[in-house]
């Protein structure tokens, strides 16, 4: 198995807070608590792949962060049984950012957490090692998987690196908020 990649579009992109219409949404609102790294430099498609060390240079900044998931298949696990997930954008619908943070590297990220809430109410927690064991782990491995198939990643760009609480179905209504520490708090409100 390996991370599902899809792509979010700069209006789907939300700052910490928003609250997100209906409109937005097609099925699902399944919220994913995860950590997000903007790019400093271009990594362009070259033969060999990217280290870690290399990819750790090329970042500009980290940040909590929450996935919305939504899909236009009915059973949303039923769907990555046969890749229907993958046919529809690896099921990303929205992407809330926390505070952007430039002086990263003493964060010990494998055991950074977070507490996910549900209107108030804990729901559960999770660490950074469940990003593929660091989070900048997964972010080599999407790097080189872009690299793989043909794509640069740019400068500027935002890359997330994989839920680190798995997955919290909302509906409108619901509030969901993720306590990330010293990171900063992310939040988001469905109506």
């Amino acid at each position: 198995p390996s991370p599902s990649p899809g792509r979010f579009y700069r209006d789907t992109i939300f700052a910490n807070g928003v609250a997100l219409g209906p409109e937005i949404f097609i099925n699902f609102r399944n919220v994913e608590c995860e950590f997000a790294f903007q790019l400093g430099r271009d990594f362009d498609v070259r033969d060999e792949p990217y280290s870690q060390a290399e990819v750790a240079d090329g970042i500009e900044s980290l940040f909590p962060a929450l996935e919305i998931g939504d899909t236009v298949f009915l059973d949303w696990y039923g769907a990555s049984g046969y890749f229907g997930s993958c046919l529809d954008n690896g099921g990303g619908a929205a992407f809330i950012e926390g505070t952007k943070i430039s002086e990263w590297r003493s964060i010990d990220l494998i055991h950074a957490g977070m507490d996910l809430y549900l209107n108030e109410f804990y729901i559960k927690s999770g660490r950074g090692s469940a990003a593929m064991g660091h989070p900048v782990t997964s972010l080599t491995w999407m790097i080189n998987w872009a690299r793989s198939h043909g794509r640069s990643v740019a400068a500027g760009e935002v890359v997330s690196t994989g839920t680190c609480t798995g997955h919290c179905f909302a509906a409108p209504g619901d509030v969901v908020s993720a306590d990330f520490g010293a990171l900063g708090f992310v939040q988001v409100e469905f109506q």
